[in-house]
């Protein structure tokens, strides 16, 4: 089988699981999402030389007592402060050209805050005000998929000026600005023929969120591999590599739009 097939194939899997386990229940979801989580914390641990005996049970142990405590809004807010905070961490690392590692301690905060618990936000970010809400998530994913595709598009077409020539060279401004525009087109009309939505400027700024944090948890992926010394955090899908390569964006992008809730939230 040649390459360009088996990539296809493999492709063709993952969205037809993803969406098919959305699209069914929210305990489809949870399921899913939990299996993807003990893969990613396991590519983890291999890429940055962490403990699997500590890291895998304390992943599961927290998904399984958290993916469904998104009506404590407490809880909600601590969860993703601490998210969002070691989201800011990795930012910092993404722009700091001299600082390539960290210590143990750091790593397994790391661990907890950017794969596990963006992993239980998923699970928050699926409820909409009548409950599970499948169309919500798709629509994320979607845009994650509209702001890769027309950045690569534009990028390759128009792209003059590295956008980050030293962890991703092939990464342009011009293409990074074409995923941003085109992402948010997408979520005008994800939102008024998909959600039926009847506030739009709701989905305008998680479009938003979407194109500049999916983009931004990207390049920290590709930082960290290339600190680690790798093509791909794994091999579980053939041509793609691992599940952190496929879902760095998400993962990445959904304690921001978590934080974009519960700002509506406190504000209504």
């Amino acid at each position: 089988m040649n390459e360009t097939l088996k990539r296809a194939l493999s492709g063709a899997v993952y969205v037809i699981l993803l969406l098919g386990c959305i699209s069914y229940s929210r305990e489809g979801l949870a399921i899913l999402f939990g299996v993807f989580l003990v893969i990613g914390v396991y590519e983890f641990c291999k890429m940055c030389g962490l403990n699997y005996f500590i890291s895998i049970p304390a992943a599961i142990a927290s998904y399984y007592f958290l993916w469904n405590k998104n009506l404590d809004f407490n809880l909600t807010t601590g969860l993703t402060a601490i998210a969002v905070v070691i989201s800011i961490k990795l930012l910092l690392y993404l722009f700091n050209t001299n600082k390539t590692h960290f210590k143990t301690y750091t790593r397994y905060f790391l661990l907890f805050g950017y794969v596990i618990l963006p992993f239980i936000l998923t699970n928050y970010v699926a409820m909409g005000v009548k409950g599970y809400n499948p169309k919500i998530l798709i629509s994320i994913i979607i845009l994650i998929w509209t702001n890769d595709t027309f950045a690569y598009l534009v990028g390759k077409n128009f792209g003059k000026n590295k956008l980050f020539p030293s962890v991703s060279p092939k990464k342009t401004i011009e293409g990074f600005a074409g995923g941003l525009v085109f992402t948010i087109i997408g979520g005008i009309l994800l939102a008024h023929y998909f959600i039926m939505a009847t506030n739009l400027y709701i989905w305008i700024v998680i479009a938003a969120i979407v194109s500049i944090f999916s983009t931004l948890g990207d390049l920290i992926e590709s930082k960290l591999k290339r600190v680690a010394g790798i093509k791909d955090t794994g091999n579980i899908m053939p041509g793609h590599g691992g599940i952190l390569d496929r879902l760095d964006s998400i993962i990445f992008v959904i304690p921001f739009i978590n934080l974009f809730y519960l700002i509506l939230y406190y504000v209504s």
